[in-house]
């Protein structure tokens, strides 16, 4: 068996965790520089607010339902899905996060257990120990546990568990489930479906096994197969670093001051940086870029980018950085306002596979993987930004984020405070 485990609505339920008096009423929380609604309560999609609306466009419903409001956190949210899976951690031999929030749980082996009160107790307690409300759906194979964990959602009698198992319920709710929302079908493999008649989970499962893979190939003949209740898609509980990092930002105005500019590409790098330390990881080739507004078709426009190559793979916080800057002072052009910028590090290898150079300075070395992990133990303990080069300015990103809620559990500053009489 597997269990897909899925944190309802979580960025609005990340707000709502110190913010309980917003609980049952509407919440959204919106995308960088405030644009669009990139969360919604249950509570705010019923007033009709839809995900990727423009902020401006729904205003109107946002002031008239007094909807609460956020700017994305992004430190409070990765935190609060760090403390869901540390609870899940305590169920399963082991788990795999497939995104901020979700997580599958491979429970394979484990017998004589009721999974039906399993998965409501494993609700329970995030609940408990997070005050975030998840999903939590079990079944023969990885499709139907993310499809029994939708159930919790759409039906709260559940109590945030799902065990789905028998045939005739599989069969049941698949019937009545669109073949759109499938996980693994596309846009364009749902819309092909819909030309054949095909509109339900079900009606898929029903199609001969050599018709699915002469249409489909064998993503579509993976995603039949589960449907039916065979897994077959590998459960990948071990640590894969990524192929790429970027670290990019739109800004809320167009910035032409050269120094401006190579500030925020500090700060991006600096970011970039950590993430690569994070992951153990090294760069060998790393990208740096920015442009103008296209939506501003009487502004002059201009797009630069520039690629640096390091001769020895490195995560080095200070290389990565003045590098960076170089680069950005390079492809900067006068006389233009740009939008957007950001660096992308390629070519990432784990930094186990580095083959070090015979003439490369040793101590220099060690001195710069003593700094890196200096900014890391500090910025770990009282929040990023608290050391920075000075190139990085205040270290902080220019966009809009004037709705933003406190860093709760990631800044002592913003740590809450209880006065006890």
């Amino acid at each position: 068996m597997f269990a897909l485990a899925d944190c309802n609505n979580f960025f609005a339920s990340c707000e709502r965790v110190f913010r309980p008096e917003l609980r049952e009423k509407p919440v959204i929380v919106l995308s960088n520089n405030d644009g669009c609604a990139v969360a919604r309560s249950n509570e705010a999609k019923a007033l009709g607010i839809k995900m990727g609306d423009p902020f401006f466009k729904i205003k109107h419903i946002v002031e008239k339902n007094d909807v609460a409001v956020f700017s994305g956190n992004m430190a409070l949210y990765g935190d609060m899905s760090q403390r869901v899976r540390w609870v899940l951690e305590e169920f399963a031999p082991a788990i795999e996060v497939y995104s901020i929030d979700e997580a599958f749980l491979d429970l394979r082996g484990m017998r004589d257990i009721d999974f039906d009160i399993y998965a409501k107790k494993i609700s329970a307690e995030c609940w408990r120990q997070t005050s975030i409300p998840v999903s939590v759906g079990i079944a023969p194979s990885k499709t139907l546990a993310k499809i029994a964990s939708k159930l919790c959602k759409r039906y709260p009698k559940l109590h945030g568990g799902c065990y789905m198992h028998r045939p005739q319920d599989i069969e049941k709710v698949l019937r009545k489930f669109p073949i759109e929302d499938v996980w693994g079908i596309g846009r364009k493999t749902a819309a092909k479906l819909h030309s054949m008649g095909i509109k339900t989970a079900w009606e898929y499962t029903q199609l001969k096994e050599y018709a699915v893979r002469k249409m489909f190939a064998l993503p579509g003949l993976r995603t039949w197969m589960e449907l039916r209740g065979e897994p077959c898609i590998e459960f990948e509980d071990g640590f894969e670093a990524k192929q790429s990092i970027c670290v990019s930002r739109s800004f809320a105005k167009e910035i032409t001051d050269p120094e401006e500019l190579c500030e925020q590409i500090a700060n991006f790098a600096s970011t970039m940086a950590e993430k690569l330390r994070q992951e153990r990881s090294v760069v060998l080739e790393m990208t740096v870029f920015a442009f103008t507004n296209r939506f501003k078709d009487k502004e002059p426009q201009t797009y630069g980018n520039s690629l640096v190559h390091f001769e020895q793979p490195t995560s080095n916080q200070r290389t990565i950085v003045s590098n960076a800057v170089s680069a950005a002072c390079d492809m900067y052009k006068s006389g233009y306002g740009y939008k957007k910028a950001g660096v992308v590090a390629t070519r990432i290898i784990p930094e186990t596979e580095v083959m070090h150079s015979l003439f490369e300075d040793a101590s220099e070395l060690e001195r710069e993987q003593k700094l890196s992990s200096a900014f890391d133990s500090i910025n770990g303990a009282f929040g990023r930004g608290t050391v920075k080069f000075a190139i990085q300015g205040s270290g902080q990103i220019k966009s809009s984020s004037q709705r933003q809620s406190p860093h709760y559990t990631t800044l002592w500053s913003d740590i809450p405070k209880v006065s006890v009489k």
